[in-house]
């Protein structure tokens, strides 16, 4: 039952069964019980979801035993909750001085404050529970430290999901040196971060400007705090910190009835705390994640090649402050802890660089505004730890070292020019010698200009009107004018290039059929190698498959990702070039009965975690998020460190803004990799996704294919035959038998757990690839039980194959790509 009015006094109170409501509806206060029936706790909670979400307590830790636990307003105007007895085990804690109506009231933000009945300016408020934050950061909250009251918010978890009582973590704005938040367990810090730098925190380059909310740190002499707030007032977002340790950003969506989630950390293992020691850098991509920064060497190199890097690495050159050290820039980084650091916000990077040279304790400088040009200074006075190394949006460090190291270090010299230099304390040359070289590059500059315009005036005199025509006659020009409306940032190649880079597509270049035509290996002028789709006449959906790939790989830049360098359209002809993977594609390994050799354990499961890196941040960290539709091990290339790039985007969808789940009668995939209800509604959404990463999961393990699966003593495909041994306790039998000698056991077994998690037949018990990736890293995060999965015997592949009648196959060999409509 809920009050009429948003308000709690003296005389209107709640108990047992009542609540009240905000104003607007969004949230609702009341008693309630996560687990325990017989404990209560007064909390607060979103009116209008329907999965009841609490982002407050009161009583967390002093539960009520029954349902006699009464909320109001007792003298002398305090926010009080009494238990059966009228003893208070909870109340707001007023500091300030009474007023002569105080009442208590839930307001829209979800924000339960104490004022004056008269007086409703949050400066006057008596108290309010934004102020007490628990395990929920809601917009328009603040997390940091007020230095003129002492107030300190963060947030604490729960201890379990069924007790709201203050957990072992907790996340909180950290003020020392420059701010930055930090997760911790007790005393012990598990994740930073980094420092803001004017555009967002520079170890978490998911956090993005975005059209759902706004964000960022203030940072004064009075205070210190991080908020956001909400773009859309219609938008539902939060903030937790789950009893397990793990900071998640959701946002509620309506039409699924579920939360999505955009953000996560930690999100792997290159995110926990100083993994890697000082001058250590982690790196998601790399099979062993720490290295050393560049010039760098392991401190202790046994430890280290015992996985062991805890104690770091130094420079491989000592430094000599007194004869000469300089800096070497880093790029792409996770900053440094920054609690034993300086900054100075109105200085320049030269002026940040000087300072730093002249104490000799400075180890590094950046700056502390990374917008427009950058400003600001951030010295650091002790090792580097916590780096890591990102594959974009990372940020810039000049890290100390001996001169001997700088042959190809830059430095700023007089007027702010960049100059090359070897031994220096500063930049310093003759003014007249800088003169001479000034006027050699303006004379350089001013020929290279005018012969520019000179053959740009024969170029166009000569070639133009011929291409004109060209263009005139070929519906390719149709495309390349949409495309170039798309915002491409692509390079468009000529014709003429890539035909002498493959040597008009020789046949002894032909690397390969794929599903819209061959792919052919080429070298460009320059000496680099690159794959060649060459988009067959023959393709009835070619020309819509073309644009969505250039389209939508472009917005995608990661590690995991196969690179798109640029794309060609000359006439008819429609071609991608990608970068080269010199080994290949997955299955040519884990199918082939000797190359499979190749593959040992540790190699398979830094695969699977590159796999799995790759759809996280196409579902959640790219510009858009991104389904894939066609996960298999042939569109999973290897480069020559085997790291796995996910290739082969010509089936993608994009999906906007809150969108999470799509239908279409046009089935495109590979049976064997298609979720169920995709396959059988046409419904797709990252869980279809998920379904096919789980798959693909399986296979690795087993060295066998789903589709086509033969087994004497069953008629189950892979997934069935992986979820029969794992029923029995005998999951150690799916192993592929190359491994069985030479395998992490303990990994293995969580591979085949996270496999079949993901291949469950109802999307809502797949996990997301986030708490995959989790689980993965984290054995504690194992924390559910597969089902039996969907599609789990060949019948129920042909049985789905029969309902849909009309089969279009659109693929050639082994990767195959099929088309069905639906009746």
């Amino acid at each position: 039952m809920s009050s009429a009015v948003d308000i709690i006094t003296k005389t209107q109170f709640i108990t047992g069964s009542q609540t009240v409501v905000s104003s607007g509806g969004s949230f609702e206060m009341g008693f309630f019980s996560p687990g325990n029936p017989q404990n209560q706790y007064l909390g607060i909670w979103y009116k209008k979801i329907s999965s009841r979400t609490v982002v407050w307590v009161a009583n967390g830790e002093i539960p009520l035993i029954d349902s006699s636990g009464v909320l109001k307003v007792i003298d002398p105007g305090i926010l009080a909750l009494l238990n059966g007895t009228s003893s208070v085990i909870w109340s707001a804690n007023v500091t300030r001085s009474t007023v002569q109506d105080p009442i208590g009231q839930l307001l829209e933000s979800g924000n339960l404050v104490v004022r004056d009945a008269n007086d409703d300016n949050p400066e006057h408020f008596l108290w309010q529970s934004f102020d007490h934050p628990c395990d929920t950061f809601l917009p328009g909250m603040k997390l940091g430290k007020n230095f003129v009251s002492g107030l300190e918010r963060h947030l604490s978890s729960w201890k379990s999901s069924d007790d709201p009582g203050q957990g072992d973590f907790a996340f909180r704005c950290d003020p020392q040196g420059y701010p930055q938040l930090i997760l911790s367990n007790g005393s012990i810090e598990l994740f930073r971060t980094g420092p803001w730098n004017g555009l967002g925190f520079s170890g978490t380059p998911g956090l993005k400007p975005n059209s759902i909310y706004t964000y960022g740190l203030v940072f004064t002499k009075e205070e210190v705090y991080f908020d956001y707030d909400i773009v859309n007032s219609s938008v539902v977002s939060r903030l937790a910190l789950s009893h397990d340790g793990i900071m998640r950003h959701s946002t509620w969506i309506d039409r699924t009835q579920e939360w999505v989630l955009y953000l996560t950390a930690p999100i792997d293992n290159c995110d926990y705390y100083k993994l890697c020691g000082p001058y250590g850098s982690c790196n998601v991509g790399n099979s062993r994640r720490c290295g050393c920064l560049s010039k760098f060497v392991p401190r202790n190199q046994t430890e280290w090649g015992n996985g062991d890097y805890s104690n770091g690495c130094v420079r491989r050159t000592p430094l000599d402050c007194h004869n000469g050290d300089g800096f070497l820039k880093y790029s792409r980084y996770k900053m440094s802890d920054t609690r034993n650091s300086w900054f100075d916000r109105s200085m320049t990077l030269m002026e940040c660089e000087t300072v730093c040279l002249k104490n000799c304790s400075c180890m590094a400088y950046t700056n502390l505004d990374m917008r427009g040009d950058g400003s600001g200074c951030l010295l650091w006075f002790d090792e580097l730890i916590d780096m890591q190394e990102f594959s974009e949006n990372g940020q810039g460090i000049y890290i100390r070292m001996a001169s001997s190291e700088l042959v190809t270090a830059t430095c700023y010299g007089c007027y702010g020019a960049v100059i090359e230099f070897h031994k220096c304390n500063r930049c310093q040359a003759d003014h007249n010698l800088k003169a001479r070289k000034r006027l050699v590059v303006i004379s350089v500059i001013l020929t290279g200009t005018l012969a520019l315009g000179i053959s740009s005036y024969i170029w166009k005199k000569k070639w133009k009107p011929k291409t004109e025509g060209r263009r005139r006659r070929h519906p390719g020009e149709a495309y390349y004018k949409e495309a170039k409306n798309e915002d491409i940032e692509l390079p468009l190649f000529h014709f003429f290039t890539i035909t002498k880079a493959t040597e008009n597509f020789a046949i002894n270049n032909k690397l390969g059929e794929g599903g819209f035509g061959p792919v052919y290996k080429g070298m460009l002028e320059g000496g680099q190698e690159i794959a060649v789709k060459l988009l067959s006449k023959n393709s009835k959906q070619g020309v819509d498959e073309f644009k969505n790939e250039v389209i939508c790989i472009a917005k995608l830049q990661h590690r995991n990702l196969v690179k798109l360098l640029g794309y060609c359209i000359q006439g008819e002809e429609r071609l991608l070039i990608y970068e080269y993977m010199p080994n290949n594609n997955l299955d040519s390994f884990i199918f082939d009965q000797s190359q499979k050799m190749l593959l040992d354990w540790p190699m398979r499961f830094h695969i699977i975690n590159g796999i799995a890196r790759g759809l996280l941040y196409l579902h959640q960290d790219s510009r858009v998020r991104i389904i894939h539709r066609d996960l298999k091990g042939s569109n999973i290339l290897l480069d020559h460190e085997m790291n796995p790039k996910i290739s082969d985007f010509g089936l993608a969808r994009i999906f906007e803004g809150n969108e999470t789940i799509a239908n279409t009668k046009r089935v495109v995939g590979t049976y064997g990799y298609m979720s169920p209800e995709y396959a059988i509604e046409g419904l797709f959404s990252v869980k279809s996704d998920v379904f096919s990463f789980g798959v693909l999961v399986l296979e690795v393990v087993s060295g066998q294919r789903n589709r086509g699966f033969f087994h004497p003593s069953h008629h189950l495909n892979l997934l069935g035959h992986a979820w029969r041994l794992y029923k029995e306790g005998k999951a150690t039998e799916l192993i592929d038998v190359q491994l069985r000698n030479s395998c992490n056991l303990t990994e293995v077994l969580r591979s085949i757990h996270v496999g079949l998690l993901c291949v469950q037949q109802q999307p809502k018990d797949r996990p997301s690839m986030e708490s995959v990736v989790l689980m993965f890293s984290r054995e504690g995060a194992l924390t559910h039980q597969p089902k039996q999965p969907g599609f789990f015997t060949e019948r129920n592949l042909l049985e789905t194959e029969s309902e849909r009648r009309k089969i279009e196959q659109c693929s050639a060999n082994m990767v195959t790509i099929t088309q069905l409509e639906a009746r």
